[in-house]
């Protein structure tokens, strides 16, 4: 995930601002036509499985962007918007981020504002992690999927995936 890399250190010319992630973010949920979801373990925290989250790396970077970007980075899979193409939920949480993470953010922050987005793919599509970011990743049946995930946001958008792939002819 980017999201103000770098920072003061790098360049003294970037605002404070600058070195502090985004508070707004993608999660984008990975499936198949047979609702199998591609879970991610987290390589700082073993045993913290989600699908693709990041953090938009400037205010003006379109969500769309954050997501294909997000997902190339962390799993290798290219949204080339023919045969992976990127559905946008029209869906925003707002949630409380986890106090081992707000150290990330500017002081005072505390809050996430997360748009969520899918993308069916083939079964067999590989799948390269970003070691620095995921050490294992599984294919699991949306319901396990859900169960597996840490973050309540990240279970309630794989909950949610049937109903989506009804009104979305693109995942189908």
């Amino acid at each position: 995930m980017a999201g103000g890399g770098g920072g003061l250190a790098a360049n003294p010319a970037l605002s404070v601002m600058e070195a502090y992630k985004i508070p707004e973010s993608v999660l984008v949920v990975i499936h198949t036509s047979e609702l199998d979801v591609l879970v991610i373990e987290r390589a700082g925290q073993p045993g913290f499985w989600q699908s693709v989250t990041g953090s938009l790396d400037r205010l003006d970077e379109p969500l769309l962007e954050t997501a294909a970007r997000e997902l190339f980075e962390e799993t290798g899979i290219v949204a080339d918007g023919e045969q992976i193409v990127l559905c946008d939920w029209q869906l925003a949480n707002i949630y409380e981020i986890y106090p081992l993470w707000r150290h990330r953010y500017a002081p005072g922050v505390t809050q996430n504002t997360e748009h969520v987005f899918s993308v069916c793919v083939p079964r067999d599509i590989p799948i390269i992690l970003s070691p620095r970011e995921h050490i294992a990743h599984a294919w699991l049946p949306y319901l396990e999927a859900a169960d597996r995930c840490f973050s309540a946001s990240n279970a309630e958008a794989i909950l949610q995936l049937p109903r989506h792939l009804l009104v979305d002819p693109q995942s189908k």
